[in-house]
């Protein structure tokens, strides 16, 4: 694995990283990482290791190592973060470093934006939208129309061309270590290319101003907003690797309600939906957060696709979809789940797969306490698959499966129709998977990196 291992007899491709007297000699230099059998590299020219997960399949994942001088950038603002990504459509490899802490919401000049920013000349106010809609008048069977809608619709648009972030194919966007790297209250958009690397960054803060209601969303409708911290819609060949996400520092116990319902400003964390496929998610921080991560749009996605593989990551204080899975083959191994109630997210599932997904879950650990049954852990339609074994809750071995096909009505397939093979880093015994809470502990997230 490319990353710094955190047993080194994991490994046949051993990294130590060359630390604080390069990183001092300043940002331009790089950071070196040694490799045992591959030489010297930088951080930011690191590729996705042999057999590392799904991206590591066919030409591999090698983001914007082959960049020129005239395409390295570091960046510290909004406005130059946008200079550097350039075109979407433009293939030219590219390494962004990211040097500290990006507000998404700043315009070029560097001056905060609010949300009455993007609201203004666009006729949208909250009190009004909420006259509008209110289901005691405008009813529950149809989706918000008229002028409210029209100025919320545009006031949202307003924001997306502020905060979302379009990646082209061919790059590698990495945090400078020890700067606090990372981006708040933005989206990185990885659309409909190939070859994309993402690492050591911290994702906060990103949010709607402007959520959609929808009264026909569920038995009594639903706030719902846009923004990911991190999306995939039909991209290929992406490895998210060492990133930290959270809500941070607004939470979703500060929401209002209004009819009733949350006022929900978050999506998700790293969504991987159109068809998107070959991505290996490894060695990140999932914190305080509701739908995490989405693997695939729709049930009607289809087949062929929506293959990930996610390893040795935290999901802490996560209410659902870690991850939610349709239609691919995803491959969930040496992840540490802790399923506390934390700063009011509380756990409705961990895994659930739906619409013919063919999972393998695998050595695996669950912290859960006494509040919460075992069965709570995994979720599905009834169409899903989950196979997998030596998945441990709190310290012994268990069958997820049958603790929830016990007390559901809608059984998980046990069988799926693949066998992984691309599992670089696999710890399969019942001590290393045991480990998992303490050794991930120092081992993932943004701002390991050196």
């Amino acid at each position: 694995m490319a990353s710094p291992s955190h047993r080194r007899s994991l490994r046949t491709r051993r990294t130590l990283v060359v630390s604080a007297a390069v990183v001092a000699a300043g940002v331009g230099a790089g950071v070196v990482v040694m490799n045992a059998n591959a030489g010297t590299v930088d951080l930011y020219h690191q590729t996705l290791a042999a057999k590392d997960g799904w991206a590591s399949s066919g030409t591999g994942t090698t983001g914007g190592t082959k960049a020129d001088a005239a395409h390295t950038f570091t960046v510290s603002t909004r406005a130059q973060l946008v200079k550097a990504l350039g075109s979407a459509s433009d293939t030219t490899p590219r390494i962004i470093k990211v040097k500290g802490t990006i507000d998404a919401n700043t315009d070029n000049a560097g001056k905060k934006l609010t949300c009455a920013n993007y609201a203004s000349g666009t006729g949208y106010s909250l009190a009004s939208y909420l006259k509008a809609f209110d289901p005691a008048t405008y009813g529950r069977s149809k989706l918000p129309s008229g002028t409210q809608e029209t100025a919320r619709a545009a006031a949202q648009k307003k924001q997306a061309a502020n905060i979302v972030f379009k990646v082209p194919a061919n790059t590698t966007v990495v945090g400078v270590p020890g700067t606090k790297a990372g981006i708040s209250g933005g989206m990185l958009q990885i659309q409909n290319v190939n070859n994309v690397i993402v690492r050591n960054l911290a994702f906060s803060a990103t949010e709607d101003c402007f959520p959609q209601w929808d009264p026909t969303d569920g038995d009594k409708g639903n706030w719902n907003s846009n923004y990911d911290s991190v999306t995939l819609r039909g991209a290929t060949h992406v490895w998210a690797d060492h990133n930290s996400f959270t809500d941070a520092p607004h939470l979703d116990s500060v929401n209002p309600k209004y009819y009733g319902r949350e006022y929900q400003v978050h999506d998700g964390e790293l969504d991987i939906t159109k068809s998107s496929d070959l991505v290996t998610v490894s060695r990140n921080q999932f914190t305080n957060h509701d739908k995490t991560m989405l693997i695939g749009s729709s049930d009607s996605e289809p087949g062929g696709k929506l293959r990930v593989s996610i390893h040795h990551n935290v999901w802490k204080g996560i209410v659902q979809r870690a991850p939610l899975s349709r239609v691919g083959q995803i491959h969930i191994y040496n992840n540490y789940y802790d399923v506390s109630a934390l700063n009011g997210y509380a756990l409705q599932y961990s895994i659930n797969s739906r619409a013919k997904a063919q999972v393998v879950a695998a050595d695996n650990y669950w912290k859960v306490p006494s509040t919460v049954k075992v069965s709570k852990l995994l979720s599905g339609d009834g169409t899903g698959a989950i196979a997998g074994s030596g998945n441990q809750v709190n310290g012994t071995v268990t069958n997820l499966v049958a603790a929830y096909n016990a007390a559901s009505s809608k059984d998980l397939k046990t069988t799926v129709n693949w066998t992984p093979t691309l599992t670089a880093g696999l710890e399969t015994s019942a001590s290393s998977v045991k480990n998992l809470p303490t050794s991930l502990a120092t081992t993932t997230g943004a701002g390991v990196l050196k």
